[in-house]
């Protein structure tokens, strides 16, 4: 939220607006007086990294009463404020609905009172922009509410921790998580941290004696070696016949009836706290910049509406419709239509529902009679990026859940070119959801003329019918070199699929890798605590990021920490560019900044380095501030994959086995590269791999995250009444 706070007030001043902050929420609307404060520049500075939000919230009683959203009009009035942010939940939106269907009626009322001079006609209508700060995420408008990812965050770390305790002890643990009707945090939650199983709202167990089939999963996943078991229930988890199922129920059906002892977690409150997460302080920043200018555009008679971020684009949805379908959902679950209930959360969520049924079982089904199984072989590739292990495991299970042998490749293709296989069995990959690293090991290695034949050879003496290839740039080149060499070597003629993995970003076809989200939130949780130590004193850091020739964990993570300068490699440097941002700095620590952040990319400029750069603004600050640097290295590439990449692991490589499977059936089958392109899953020729990269730089020619280079622009300048003054 104060991400959102924060672009809001910057983006109105940088448009030469006034912005003020009602503090308190609908509470203090009503109360007016010291509840308003026109905020300036500086007044949000420092706060990305706070979680909450610092002009505070609160439930108010009197707005919902006509006399006191009618007070609430003539407080706006009073300070001229015709133009409204509001940032909240589904109840916070509605209450923002009636307050412009009411508008014009109270301000009718007001000026018929005398609280306000007539006619009422020279008072403009209330515009309105709504951001949807929810933790449930269980709004119509956005694909993700601001607070969602953060909460993720907290339950699967949460459930990693529990699970180690867990697994010592050889205990099951039953945890409960927030969601009154929305099962996304348990469902998120479960399938990011391979929970045995999970409960919720919208999709109940479609047998009468659950109890019984959940235990038995579970006894089973005991009885091949399974030292823990995690059930995740939401909040609101009900049965078929909307009878709710409480954490406590389920604890002492698994203590009665596998005889063990059971602990029940109830994560609360823990879930909307805390510092919040890269994705959330960059959704929050990019909807507040486009909800100030969205009403800058509006029409005194035009809705209200939802600014949110659907296919990985800014989206206005009508706010009435927004809450109309929200609604929906809800009466669909009080109805007990949950099928219905799960078409109105989308394709996403019962996609993900579907992978998580799958993961659960503790053996995989038998393979249908007279099926002839395929061997499918899995490897990584390229620079371990985190995520690897949740693709791999993902896509174990699933090609052997649907009949198919799964082999391991050792170490990228040097192990496909050396012949170093392993035999993948359902428990091989037990554990691996969580991991970092990459535990089939990898390799940076693209094959050359005499190991083309090497693959060929041990592609027949295994008998391989496919490749899934989890990797980045070095993975793409080296299958697309298979690909290229099918006319030479027919054993090469098997479906190949590359899955994006790689912190850099780099990839075409696909708007988001597998583990860009991890190494992001590794800069952003470092960039904290490095801003955090100069604080006390006026001081400088350029902070040196990853990313190659790909400027994309450079630009996100500036967007995040508030950095005041990012330099990309698109872009380059120039010695004006220095000049530039050093009076900026100069500006700024005049005014009374105290500490100033410039974050590099590795490959930004070859001459003007991260030490150059450190001696420059050292020189050249004087007294002013003094410069350190922070070179951050394979910090990025190291940690456990964080919720949004471990999900989204899963779902590619769920899509990639399908894909597979499918191809292996063809004549000619296809090679091809899957990705997240919009919002959703495509799959892309092989053939064009090399029309859609820059060959020289090794990434794609078009690359969607520059668009928000502006507002990262806005977000960091200094104050622009004192660059106007000075």
């Amino acid at each position: 939220m104060n991400a959102a706070v924060r672009a809001v007030v910057r983006t109105t001043i940088a448009c030469g607006g006034e912005s003020w902050a009602i503090y308190e929420g609908y509470k203090g609307l009503v109360e007016g007086g010291r509840f308003f404060k026109q905020f300036s520049w500086y007044d949000v500075g420092g706060i990305l990294h706070k979680g909450g939000t610092i002009i505070g919230t609160a439930r108010s009683a009197e707005f919902r009463t006509r006399e006191g959203r009618r007070q609430a009009v003539l407080n706006l009035i009073q300070h001229e404020i015709y133009n409204l942010v509001v940032i909240g939940g589904d109840g916070s939106l509605t209450g923002a609905h009636v307050l412009w269907q009411e508008w014009p009626e109270l301000v009718a009322e007001l000026v018929e009172a005398g609280a306000l001079e007539g006619p009422a006609e020279r008072y403009p209508r209330l515009r309105i922009a709504g951001l949807i700060g929810s933790i449930d995420n269980d709004m119509f408008g956005s694909d993700m509410t601001i607070g969602a990812d953060t909460a993720l965050h907290r339950i699967v770390d949460a459930i990693d921790a529990i699970t180690s305790t867990a697994a010592s002890h050889q205990r099951s643990f039953v945890v409960e998580v927030m969601g009154r009707n929305c099962g996304y945090l348990a469902l998120m939650g479960a399938l990011a941290s391979g929970a045995d199983w999970v409960l919720i709202p919208e999709s109940p167990p479609n047998v009468e004696n659950w109890e019984d089939k959940m235990c038995d999963v579970l006894r089973r996943g005991r009885a091949i070696g399974r030292r823990d078991s995690i059930v995740v229930v939401a909040e609101g988890a009900r049965d078929r016949n909307g009878n709710p199922i409480t954490s406590e129920y389920v604890r002492q059906v698994i203590e009665e009836r596998l005889q063990e002892e059971v602990r029940t977690t109830i994560l609360g409150h823990v879930q909307r706290g805390g510092s919040p997460s890269a994705f959330d302080r960059n959704l929050g920043t990019i909807l507040g910049y486009h909800a100030v200018n969205h009403l800058r555009t509006l029409t005194s008679d035009e809705e209200p509406v939802v600014v949110g971020l659907r296919g990985n684009r800014v989206s206005f949805t009508p706010l009435s419709e927004a809450l109309e379908k929200t609604r929906a959902v809800y009466e669909a679950i009080k109805a007990q239509e949950y099928d219905r209930a799960m078409e109105l959360r989308g394709p996403s969520f019962k996609e993900a529902f579907r992978i998580v049924r799958t993961l659960v079982r503790s053996l995989p089904h038998p393979p249908p009679p007279g099926q002839t199984p395929l061997r499918i072989a899995i490897l990584n590739a390229g620079g371990p990026a985190p995520g690897m292990n949740t693709a791999a495991r993902a896509a174990v299970r699933i090609a052997l859940d649907k009949g198919h042998q799964v082999v391991g490749v050792r170490n990228g293709f040097q192990g496909l070119i050396d012949g170093d296989f392993r035999e993948m069995e359902w428990m091989s990959v037990n554990g691996w959801a969580p991991m970092g690293g990459a535990e089939l090991g990898t390799s940076r290695k693209i094959p050359e003329g005499g190991e083309l034949y090497a693959i060929a050879r041990n592609i027949e003496r295994h008998r391989i019918d496919a490749i899934l290839v989890i990797g980045g740039f070095a993975g793409y080149q080296a299958a697309y070199k298979l690909y290229s060499a099918r006319p030479n070597y027919p054993a090469l003629n098997i479906p190949i699929v590359c899955l994006p993995a790689t912190i850099d970003n780099d990839l075409p076809g696909s708007e988001l890798s597998i583990g860009a989200d991890t190494a992001l939130n590794n800069i952003v949780e470092n960039v904290d605590k490095i801003k955090q130590s100069g604080v006390a004193t006026n001081r400088v850091f350029v902070v040196e990021v990853m990313g190659r020739h790909c400027g994309y964990l450079a630009l996100m993570s500036g967007l995040a920490t508030g950095a005041e300068r990012v330099y990309l490699p698109e872009e380059g440097v120039k010695l004006a560019d220095l000049q530039r941002d050093l009076e900026d700095l100069r500006t700024g620590f005049l005014s009374g900044k105290r500490i100033g952040l410039l974050i590099r990319n590795e490959f930004a400029n070859p001459i003007y380095t991260t030490q150059f750069m450190c001696a420059l603004f050292e020189e050249e600050g004087g007294d002013l501030f003094d410069v350190r640097q922070a070179i951050l290295g394979h910090i990025q590439q190291g940690g456990d994959p964080k919720p949004f990449d471990r999900v989204q692991a899963a779902r590619l490589a769920a899509r990639c086995i399908e894909f597979l499977i499918e191809q292996a059936a063809k004549h000619i089958p296809a090679a091809a590269f899957i990705g997240l392109t919009g919002g959703h899953v495509q799959f892309h020729d092989m053939a064009d791999f090399e029309r859609m990269i820059d060959r020289e730089h090794e990434r794609p020619r078009e690359q969607w995250w520059l668009m928000l280079r502006p507002i990262a622009d806005i977000m960091a300048q200094p104050d622009p009444k004192l660059v106007r003054q000075s």
